[in-house]
């Protein structure tokens, strides 16, 4: 954790809730792709997003600063997701279906979205956790340590799960669609 970070929570902890603005700006990003590759819906992320941060300004006096706030606020992340599905049927955005557009390379572009179609396939026969593990050591460069505080296992099983799952992909994909599969992940 940098200082600047730690700095701005004990501020917060204090009561001082404007050092928040510091935490949302440093985080925001991460937090909001890792719930668009959950729900796949720009508002439905912007609004798990937004709740995330409410959620976690609510709770930052309980936050032990020894810890990784970027697990902590991850975790949070998580956590609201699945509130989110637990409560809510998924809907499609009629508007999101035609934003297909008028386009110039119309033949690329259903290539591009074939060979997208097939990787997400491919991703969604992972398990949940599979690809939340993934997820975090690839795309957000995690520590083991910190996606076992996540996702609530332990670093070594964090670890397996990782590098038996990254065999199993190698294995069973073409190796430009491996490369692809990780590209999306970022």
């Amino acid at each position: 954790m940098s200082e600047q970070e730690q700095q701005a929570i004990l501020l917060c902890q204090k009561g001082n809730l404007e050092a928040f603005g510091e935490l949302y700006d440093l985080y925001f990003n991460k937090i909001y792709r890792f719930v668009y590759y959950k729900t796949y819906h720009q508002e439905t992320s912007q609004d798990i997003t937004s709740e995330t941060f409410l959620k976690a300004l609510k709770a930052i006096s309980q936050f032990n600063t020894k810890g990784s706030f970027q697990a902590w606020l991850f975790k949070i992340a998580r956590n609201t997701v699945i509130d989110f599905y637990r409560t809510r049927k998924q809907t499609v955005n009629i508007e999101d279906v035609w934003e297909l557009g008028a386009s110039s390379d119309l033949a690329g572009e259903l290539n591009n979205r074939e060979q997208y179609q097939k990787i997400k396939q491919y991703m969604q026969g992972l398990t949940l956790e599979q690809r939340e593990i993934i997820t975090l050591r690839i795309w957000e460069n995690l520590t083991y340590q910190e996606i076992a505080q996540i996702i609530g296992k332990n670093e070594g099983a964090c670890k397996m799960i990782y590098s038996r799952t990254i065999k199993k992909v190698k294995e069973e994909m073409n190796p430009a669609l491996f490369v692809l599969c990780l590209l999306m992940l970022r």
